[in-house]
């Protein structure tokens, strides 16, 4: 496949008529006559911006021609060289590796300073040899960079799709040959493209290896990985964090072991200990009235509160073997909360057995020393001396991996080494026998971008981007004065510009911005790429305003001006700063919340504001855009539900039944649906999950307590009073009975 990489040419008589302009267009033509594109740029415009075509390009060829600085030596054109150098660094601080060329017809290497010099990859003086030897040159260097590019699956991969092998294996649509065979199928093919259909392969393709036994290019892409993250192995996974979590579980975790987890874990965690049997004791996370999931506080981690809460829980204490099998946390939380995993490794090393952390939301944090001990693995860490460490990331979520796209990475112990053969069981059991290619080399792409420096600058570029966007919310606050403007919760940024260091993001518990209480020094902080933005309404204390504005109508508004938000609460809402966030993007998003406050200022209507919205639900559309905030806002301080919602999750949970005896009562029907009001006491035998925040509220074998009971009531009151603004129960079921609409949870049948 010919891929688009032009080598591109500065120099400021690219279309002069004078000799330097003649002789670098003669090195172009003899570029293009071998076959490889050019682009001819006359000024380095804006440094930082125009070093983004390191990703583009083959090879740079820069001019420093007399007639472009002046005349003269360095020493006399400060600027010349200033701007010489700093275009050299800024390339060279994303990219180590691509050509870089200077051509001149007077200067030779005596005339640049040695940190230019060493970056180079050859010096050109025009008129000496022949425009196609020059060529030839640098072409072949280029094509040497580019060759070195492609990580070994993607590589073979690529080499695979554009064989022309015709093919007698799944899938069925034979490299997207099926689809061309019906209308609809013709469409489905244009868009998706004729590569990526080419490249859905089965897994009988020998070349590419097997991701069910770790061989050929795909193990290899899997080692390259590991190196990358600084891992002892990586296991690329590809049906999500979900799937990878799952994995590690089962290759430790048999029935009846006790098990450490986070109250705050993804669902996933909950199936993991259905499926294995576990007893799982509960370390319990701190939250603020903005809904807003804490960390688990220190003392929670520690081995003496570890064991009371074994000695509590009437499952655990009967087990034979009290030492914990595993410890699952996740890391980090939806809104950014991290731990000092260094901290946690000294505390529990050799005590349980398996460190497991969630790092679903924070593949990048190894490539920055921003986020230094604030993961699980990387290089340059010292080693458990008995427990082994596994991180589940998605690539998918905050680097360029494709939907899906997710991995296992092991860091073995000073005494325990990964039984591979023990594990791949367990990778089998929840891996198909039909994996999505296309996943399985984004995986191997998204390590390979990450590699230093290139991942490192991508890293530092989502950090300041993020704290830019902190800075402008920042500045339209402090115009407005004592108008109202939205939040942006965590602390303030420090300076004008750059990403600061760690300490600024560390959590002390004298803050008065967080409202998670006594937090231990050191121990958390804050991901400054994720970012909640909090609307007016609600205090940290949980404390309603006279007026407010509900999080999820602005949401629905940023919606329909082409603005789509990852979570919303009740008052906040959550956007993320990955690697393919672009200034672009959140510069409109403070441009759409500007237009909402207008609008929301005005009570304009909503038939106009929201007009998609206003559609689906006409019982809104003549009602003005601050009147339905006013009406939902009285709603819910109606109800007390920030005190609701904060309460509920740190209420006790009473386990009644193991997680696992609770679900096979549900999997044989051995189950009866019950109503809200009569749920108290009631043992459930499904996950409850209220979305926001999508946390678990109780799983199989706990019991119903008044809280949780009226938060549903609140709920069910809440969808019917406001339909298009539902707050969705996973595990509240609606059901009409006796011709009136009724909400349900599976429980336990009481005998």
């Amino acid at each position: 496949m010919k891929f688009r990489f032009p080598i591109v040419i500065i120099d400021e008589d690219f279309r002069s008529e004078n000799t330097s302009g003649l002789g670098i267009r003669a090195l172009a033509a003899a570029m293009e006559k071998e076959g490889m594109e050019v682009l001819g740029l006359t000024s380095y415009g804006d440094l930082s911006q125009f070093a983004q075509q390191q990703s583009r390009a083959s090879a740079f060829v820069l001019s420093i021609d007399d007639e472009e600085f002046g005349g003269g030596s360095f020493e006399e054109t400060d600027f010349a060289l200033t701007r010489l150098r700093a275009f050299v660094q800024e390339i060279r601080h994303k990219n180590s590796n691509i050509p870089i060329y200077i051509y001149g017809e007077t200067r030779t290497s005596r005339h640049i300073p040695n940190d230019i010099l060493k970056e180079l990859h050859g010096f050109i003086h025009m008129f000496e040899d022949t425009p196609e030897f020059v060529a030839r040159h640098i072409i072949r260097e280029a094509k040497a960079y580019l060759d070195s590019l492609a990580p070994p699956f993607f590589r073979a991969l690529v080499n695979y799709a554009y064989d022309g092998s015709y093919s007698w294996h799944c899938p069925g649509h034979s490299g997207g040959v099926a689809f061309l065979k019906s209308p609809v199928g013709q469409m489905f093919h244009q868009f998706f493209g004729e590569n990526m259909l080419r490249a859905d392969v089965c897994n009988a393709v020998e070349e590419l290896g097997q991701l069910l036994d770790h061989t050929g290019p795909v193990a290899k892409s899997e080692r390259n990985a590991a190196r990358i993250y600084g891992a002892d192995h990586c296991y690329f996974v590809t049906n999500g964090t979900s799937t990878s979590n799952k994995m590690v579980w089962h290759s430790t975790v048999a029935p009846g072991d006790i098990v450490v987890v986070d109250r705050n874990c993804h669902k996933s965690i909950l199936h993991s200990i259905i499926m294995c049997g576990a007893i799982p004791v509960f370390l319990m996370p701190t939250r603020n009235n903005l809904g807003i999931i804490g960390p688990i506080p220190l003392e929670e981690f520690t081995p003496e509160s570890i064991a009371r809460k074994i000695e509590a829980n009437p499952f655990a204490r009967e087990a034979k073997d009290k030492k914990p099998r595993i410890l699952t946390i996740t890391q980090s939380t939806y809104d950014g909360v991290v731990y000092n995993v260094e901290t946690l490794r000294e505390m529990l090393d050799g005590r349980i057995d398996t460190l497991h952390f969630d790092e679903a939301w924070l593949p990048h944090a190894t490539f920055h020393d921003f986020y230094k001990n604030m993961h699980a693995i990387g290089s340059n860490r010292p080693r458990a001396k008995q427990s082994m460490i596994f991180s589940t990331q998605s690539t998918h979520k905050l680097l360029a991996g494709l939907s899906q796209a997710s991995q296992v990475l092991v860091r073995e112990s000073e005494s325990v080494k990964l039984d591979q053969d023990a594990f791949n069981e367990a990778f089998l059991m929840h891996t198909s026998t039909s994996p999505q290619y296309s996943i399985i080399a984004s995986c191997d792409v998204a390590a390979a971008m990450m590699e230093a420096p290139g991942g490192t600058a991508l890293v530092e570029e989502s950090i300041l981007e993020a704290l830019d966007f902190r800075r402008a919310m920042k500045k339209v606050d402090a115009e407005y004065g004592e108008d109202w403007w939205f939040k942006v919760w965590g602390p303030d940024v420090k300076g004008e510009e750059g990403i600061g260091t760690q300490q600024d993001w560390m959590i002390h518990a004298d803050d008065d911005w967080h409202g998670f209480g006594n937090l231990a020094e050191g121990f958390n902080m804050l991901d400054p790429i994720k970012s909640t933005v909090v609307t007016p309404g609600l205090s940290l204390d949980g404390q309603f305003g006279e007026t407010g504005i509900p999080a999820s109508i602005v949401t629905k508004y940023l919606a329909e001006h082409g603005v789509i938000i990852e979570k919303c609460g009740l008052y906040s809402f959550f956007i993320m700063f990955t690697i393919g966030i672009t200034k672009g993007r959140w510069n409109t998003l403070v441009t759409a919340l500007q237009q909402f406050k207008d609008d929301y200022d005005r009570n304009k209507p909503m038939w106009q504001v929201m007009p998609q919205f206003a559609s689906a639900n006409p019982r809104y559309e003549d009602r003005g855009l601050r009147d339905l905030c006013t009406q939902i806002h009285t709603f819910y301080k109606q109800y007390d539900v920030a005190r609701l919602t904060t309460e509920m999750y740190l209420s006790d949970m009473v386990p009644a039944m193991k997680p696992s005896d609770a679900f096979a009562k549900m999997a044989r029907r051995d189950i009866e649906r019950v109503a809200i009001e009569e749920l108290e006491g009631r043992t459930t035998a499904i996950l409850l999950t209220p979305y926001p925040p999508g946390i678990p509220l109780l799983i199989p074998g706990e019991r119903f307590n008044k809280t949780i009971v009226d938060y549903l009531r609140f709920a069910r009151d809440f969808n019917e009073r406001f339909p298009g603004f539902e707050t969705d129960v996973h595990g509240l079921v609606k059901r009409e009975v006796d011709g009136k609409l009724g909400y349900f949870v599976d429980c336990v049948r009481q005998d």
